[in-house]
């Protein structure tokens, strides 16, 4: 299972086109993704046929909310919802940089009926391992987006091998650092069920350019033969 990253109509147009089995769409790239617009979410899902699945991320300043932004992601995740949307990818830390259980069941419980990925923030933790363990308690969670943790992704191939192992219903969606140069090697030694791209196949690996349809399709090679 192949995630790509979506910040525009035509990137979901050529992901779908080459061959991406998922789609996470996202505005403003370059904070990490933001929540995207009504319009935008809406043309996508109009646009292609491959699940959609969207950021819910209000902003960049760190994975910590208020109960007023907690509220402000519930509408965009109805909002999600009545477009049309396969899925949400939200995530919700405390102060102390664990998982805020709190807000996240008020998230899961606006969630209902979709796909539910919990996005990188579980990277920020100290033990991303224990981290999945109290994720997996939660049967309204598909997915988690992570790198292993701190630092480069290619070191953290035992961390993402132990995720895995400990994700019970949960699959680990491997990115933050997938590219052609490791992705051979990450999935060999993780095993994991899916994997998720980001700038590796946009020009000059930047969040500012758009997708580039011969990268797609030497990613698609490299990965599927």
């Amino acid at each position: 299972m192949i995630e790509l990253i979506a910040a525009t109509i035509d990137d979901a147009k050529k992901i779908e086109a080459h061959g991406g089995d998922r789609i996470e769409l996202v505005s403003a790239l370059s904070e990490g993704g933001l929540t995207p617009s009504y319009g935008l979410i809406k043309r996508v899902i109009e646009s292609v046929n491959i699940p959609v699945n969207v950021i819910i991320r209000p902003h960049s300043k760190s994975f910590v909310y208020n109960s007023e932004e907690i509220e402000l992601m519930k509408q965009d995740i109805q909002m999600a919802k009545v477009l049309g949307a396969n899925g949400v990818v939200i995530g919700t830390l405390n102060k102390h940089k664990q998982i805020c259980e709190t807000n996240l069941e008020r998230l899961l419980e606006a969630s209902e009926g979709m796909e539910v990925t919990f996005h990188r923030a579980i990277d920020e933790l100290d033990d991303p391992v224990e981290g999945v363990k109290i994720l997996s308690r939660y049967k309204e969670i598909d997915r988690i987006l992570t790198s292993g943790g701190k630092g480069n992704l290619s070191s953290n191939t035992e961390t993402l091998k132990n995720m895995v192992t400990e994700s019970g219903h949960i699959k680990i969606l491997v990115g933050g650092g997938l590219n052609f140069e490791n992705a051979s090697q990450v999935m060999k030694e993780t095993e994991a069920p899916e994997y998720h791209f980001g700038t590796a196949v946009r020009y000059d690996s930047s969040p500012f350019t758009d997708i580039s349809e011969e990268l797609l399709i030497k990613l698609f090679k490299l990965l599927k033969g």
